[in-house]
């Protein structure tokens, strides 16, 4: 899929249904949350979620005091419901319509987070791009939270082709860059009353 059709399926999905609708809809992303916890995370530092789509990470994030937030999504649609969500709390965010494989990185990074966006990339150079990018975009002794759809879990989302990861997979994907800190598989039941298998890692920027 190039460039132009990438964009142009997810304004679709994002123009065509609710947020609540979608199965990647969580109200609470509760794991995220507890690995922000358990990293200390300062107030101030640089944080950015990639692929956000409508993300309530971001509500959280505000929620709890943080205040460098940057919100990154492919879809301008996306980004645009999730600023009326926010209200005027949208004007605290940073927020950006990109492909993370074509934004230009000039922010260091005390946190990278991505839940369901890196599963997407299938070809080589891509998921090596996203890993570049990762490596520039995180400050040493940063962060980066992912989460995949695991080994077990649906091998498509959203009508799209997905890559599945063992923790022993992204463990070796982001090596030597990064060291793997926590991991954990979990149950993410959509919307639609279906199981859906996650692994999610948290590695410390070497």
């Amino acid at each position: 899929m190039n460039q132009t059709d990438k964009k142009g399926h997810w304004e679709n999905i994002y123009q065509t249904k609710e947020f609540h609708e979608v199965g990647w809809f969580q109200s609470r992303p509760d794991v995220s949350l507890e690995f922000i916890d358990i990293l200390s995370v300062p107030k101030n530092a640089k944080i950015i979620d990639v692929g956000a789509g409508e993300s309530y990470l971001v509500d959280h994030l505000l929620d709890r005091g943080f205040g460098n937030i940057y919100v990154l999504d492919i879809s301008s649609s996306a980004i645009e419901k999730a600023k009326y969500r926010l209200g005027e709390n949208a004007k605290k965010i940073n927020w950006i319509v990109s492909d993370i494989l074509e934004f230009k990185i000039n922010i260091g990074f005390k946190l990278w987070h991505d839940r369901a966006a890196f599963h997407f990339l299938l070809k080589k150079e891509e998921i090596e791009k996203y890993v570049e990018n990762a490596v520039k975009g995180i400050i040493p002794g940063g962060y980066l939270i992912i989460g995949t759809f695991s080994e077990k879990g649906p091998d498509k989302c959203s009508g799209l082709p997905v890559r599945r990861y063992s923790i022993n997979e992204l463990e070796s994907t982001f090596l030597p860059y990064f060291k793997k800190i926590k991991a954990l598989n979990i149950d993410h039941i959509t919307p639609g009353g279906q199981v859906q298998n996650y692994s999610f890692c948290c590695f410390k920027r070497l």
